[in-house]
């Protein structure tokens, strides 16, 4: 039950975040814009985005991979895709807009992103094998917006798809860990 509770505040923290630091960078949008771009390189919270957002939820779900672990495997790597899209967000902020392609440094912010897209939508499809078909639909949310966010152009509806696709995340590791914790 712990780690529910450390990925439900999570998410609950990160929706707070975005709420509040939205109107601080000038022509945000949560429809159009990703989640990276409120710390992206010269935003006016780049430095907190970084170290006060990214960096502490890709650290609480690592320790959610731990707690999840040896009760479900699956669960766990969630966690850790997860993980290492907010920690590779903290390392490597995006360039300006969050493009396909860029700087050495964007080009490993989207190879964090990969990770958390690709590797969890494909484990919340794996998770459906034992927890139902939801989990299965999830993960083909979240690989379309994989696709979504490499191929809509900036300024579309990238932030709404990722914004629905963080959902289907959070919300299939909090259910997972709850599951396998009820179970376990």
């Amino acid at each position: 039950m712990f780690a529910t509770a450390i990925t439900a505040l999570s998410a609950a923290y990160l929706v707070a975040s975005l709420i509040a630091l939205a109107p601080r960078k000038p022509g945000y949008s949560h429809v159009k814009h990703s989640i990276s771009e409120i710390g992206e390189i010269g935003a006016p919270d780049q430095r907190f985005a970084a170290l006060g957002l990214f960096l502490p939820i890709g650290l609480l779900l690592l320790l959610v991979a731990y707690l999840v672990g040896p009760a479900s495997p699956v669960a766990a790597t969630l966690a850790l895709c997860i993980a290492v899209g907010y920690i590779g967000a903290a390392a490597f902020p995006c360039d300006p807009g969050s493009p396909l392609f860029g700087t050495a440094r964007q080009v490993l912010h989207n190879l964090a992103g990969a990770v958390e897209y690709a590797g969890g939508g494909f484990t919340l499809m794996t998770l459906a094998e034992s927890l139902g078909q939801p989990f299965k639909f999830a993960g083909f949310v979240v690989l379309g917006t994989a696709i979504g966010l490499s191929v809509l152009p900036a300024n579309s509806v990238r932030g709404f798809i990722q914004r629905f696709a963080e959902a289907c995340l959070f919300g299939g590791l909090a259910l997972a860990a709850w599951r396998f914790s009820a179970t376990g």
